[in-house]
């Protein structure tokens, strides 16, 4: 029965370095022949060479340390850092995977590598790890491998990820602190009203008087999630998941969803910008690379993160391919801010578009970073106000009566 060399599997061996030691490991390949070949170019004289049972996996699948994007970005650099010192493709991914702390990313670099080895280009050996390297990544590349400019190609592709990453950092950055502010908040209030809130009642209930209308509601409340808190939790459980479960499959709904966040007063304003950041950034590192225009706006249609923008951007890109310019086609969809139509109108006309796309897409990231550093300032007090309104509200409304009472006496 034939080898299926189609799939990288993980090869066991066994053999003699030129040293003449003993010596053995596992190595990635597409068949035993291919991994001896691998083995007598390292000096290694294997007389055993095996097929593991289990096939290489994605990370993501196999319960191994998750990569991060902003690994991929930095291999993607020093990738290309070691072919610009005129190092080849293949020794570049060894000496990069060496330098990996993340096993799963040096697994995954050691199969492109493999990949390589055993015939197959760069793009392609970078398709079979599509959660890792989208279509555009691997377009890229492909156009870089087609142009002999590989080197180059990655330098930019590099470029592209890192800001890319900075920028989905920095909004991360705006809403976590808040977003995990908030839940301690809530998680806080739901003990009080459980555990503390309780004791209080029984002191009330000796009082022989009627308690003030805010302490009442609260220990209403109290009494409420003492008795069908474990269903209002399934409740929000549910709600949570069928959320999530209905914006994975639902079109119509992560459209409203997008909508909505682009009408919110503060994080609207910041998506916006990020949004006109990615797609100058996307369609300046494209249209650099030589992409056709009409091909690099469709691939900004799919990294523009907003389905909103994402369906303008189709209709830039049809309008554009019947002729039209595209800052006048992007002044159609009036989604687009003036700045930016005008430094696109000025690139067309210079025919220096791509340097254009890039000063707009630098600026709109500084615009995000200073935004997200004024909220971040911002949120500071108005969290403490939340904190200071949802904590110190239930401990007022339990000592309340014991003050009126003082003041009875």
């Amino acid at each position: 029965m034939a080898e299926d060399t189609n799939t990288i599997k993980n090869y066991s061996y066994s053999g003699i370095d030129r040293r003449g030691v003993k010596v053995s490991g596992v190595l990635p390949g597409r068949s035993a022949a291919l991994v001896k070949a691998q083995l007598r170019k390292q000096g290694i004289n294997a007389d055993r060479v095996s097929k593991k049972s289990e096939p290489i996996n994605i990370p993501f699948l196999s319960g191994k340390k998750k990569i991060a994007p902003m690994e991929v970005a930095i291999f993607v650099r020093q990738l290309a850092t070691m072919m610009k010192a005129g190092v080849p493709l293949v020794q570049s991914f060894e000496i990069v995977a060496d330098g990996l702390d993340n096993p799963s990313m040096r697994e995954v670099v050691l199969g492109i590598k493999a990949e390589v080895e055993g015939g197959e280009n760069f793009a392609g050996a970078l398709k079979k790890y599509p959660l890792l390297f989208d279509d555009l990544f691997v377009s890229l590349v492909a156009s870089g491998e087609q142009s002999g400019a590989l080197e180059t190609m990655l330098d930019r592709i590099a470029t592209y990820k890192e800001k890319s990453e900075l920028l989905k950092a920095k909004i991360k950055k705006a809403l976590r602190y808040p977003t995990a502010v908030i839940i301690v908040a809530v998680i806080v209030s739901v003990i009080l009203l459980v555990k503390v809130v309780p004791t209080f009642e029984k002191l009330f209930n000796g009082f022989g008087a009627r308690l003030p209308a805010f302490t009442e509601m609260v220990i209403h409340l109290s009494d409420y999630l003492q008795k069908d808190g474990v269903f209002v939790g399934i409740v929000v459980a549910a709600v949570i998941a069928g959320l999530i479960e209905l914006k994975k499959r639902s079109t119509t709904f992560v459209a409203l969803l997008d909508r909505l966040v682009l009408k919110l007063p503060i994080v609207g304003k910041l998506t916006f910008m990020a949004v006109v950041a990615r797609y100058c950034r996307t369609l300046a590192t494209t249209f650099a690379a030589g992409v056709p225009l009409i091909e690099a706006l469709e691939s900004c249609a799919g990294a523009s993160g907003n389905t909103l923008y994402r369906d303008a951007i189709l209709r830039v890109r049809d309008d554009v391919a019947t002729g039209q310019q595209l800052a006048f086609s992007m002044r159609l969809t009036n989604l687009f801010p003036a700045m930016a139509l005008q430094m696109v109108s000025i690139g067309e006309e210079s025919g220096k578009l791509d340097d254009m796309l890039d000063k707009v897409a630098s600026y709109y990231e500084a615009e995000v970073d200073n935004m997200v550093d004024g909220l971040t300032a911002l949120m500071e007090p108005l969290i403490m106000a939340v904190l200071g309104v949802l904590v110190g509200g239930l401990i007022i409304a339990m000592y309340l009566p014991i003050f009126q009472m003082g003041s009875v006496v």
